[in-house]
């Protein structure tokens, strides 16, 4: 069976390439979900990618995602700072997690600073741009055991 992840992504994602691009950049979510799936070829796994602006979407999402998926990636955007159901969603969820940002929200304004979700999440990926959805991609497909034999040593296991 392939490796089989998620990645949901949240409120206002949907205007990447429009939305601050001094700060986002000018990629689109439509590309970056071609990137997804291309890199998910690569890696022999099959890749479910959602956007929604709704709270309660998300939280339906991830609990899916439970019994559906071998590794969840999110980029949660504004339900980082105060969704307690997605939290709450998060814990419930059995493998691992990647916490996702496109910015280095550590360098953001003091409302961008503090994820909630850092708290659950089994790795945090921030600050890489879009670029970050592969090596997200690739973090959570090793951890999952799912990384294909075929990649080379330092892709599959790294430094030993």
């Amino acid at each position: 069976m392939p490796l089989r992840l998620a990645v949901l992504n949240g409120p206002n994602l949907n205007l990447l390439g429009e939305r601050e691009p001094e700060i986002y950049g000018s990629t689109t979510l439509a590309a970056v979900e071609d990137s997804c799936r291309e890199f998910a070829g690569v890696i022999g796994a099959e890749v479910n990618f959602a956007q929604t602006n709704y709270e309660g979407m998300m939280v339906d999402w991830i609990q899916e995602a439970r019994l559906a998926t071998d590794a969840l990636i999110i980029n949660p955007a504004g339900f980082s700072f105060h969704s307690i159901p997605v939290l709450d969603a998060l814990r419930a969820y059995p493998n691992p997690i990647i916490e996702l940002y496109i910015s280095n929200i550590h360098a953001r304004d003091e409302q961008h600073r503090h994820s909630i979700v850092s708290k659950v999440a089994t790795g945090v990926i921030c600050g890489l741009g879009v670029y970050g959805y592969t090596v997200a991609m690739q973090a959570a497909a090793r951890m999952a055991g799912g990384l294909p034999d075929d990649l080379p040593t330092p892709i599959r296991i790294g430094p030993t």
